[in-house]
């Protein structure tokens, strides 16, 4: 077998659809899009979501989630950090931390 002897597959080959090239190709005048109407025109169609005007589902299902009021902000402390910024046995507080730089 040689380059020039290899062959596609049955069928894993087709000819693609020649539309609006004379009556007698099974496929002219309309070109397949049937007569009248929006899908037949050119340009035509809906946009992606339109569901022929009832309300479309990503307007029916609700929005997700709220900003929580009563949320806490927590700052994250390295404890190797704490090791190089204090002496061994020295109280750390908050305001400890934010004079060291820490938070």
């Amino acid at each position: 077998m040689r380059l020039h002897d290899l062959k596609p597959a049955e069928g894993a080959r087709r000819e693609r659809k020649r539309v609006g090239r004379g009556i007698g190709s099974g496929h002219g005048k309309t070109s397949g899009r049937g007569q009248k109407g929006q899908k037949a025109r050119s340009g035509g169609g809906v946009r992606p979501g339109f569901e022929g005007g009832q309300m479309p589902l990503t307007r029916r299902l609700p929005k997700r989630g709220f900003t929580n009021i009563f949320k806490k902000e927590y700052a994250i402390v390295n404890v190797g950090t704490l090791e190089e910024r204090f002496e061994d046995g020295a109280v750390i507080t908050p305001e400890a931390l934010i004079e060291s730089g820490i938070i």
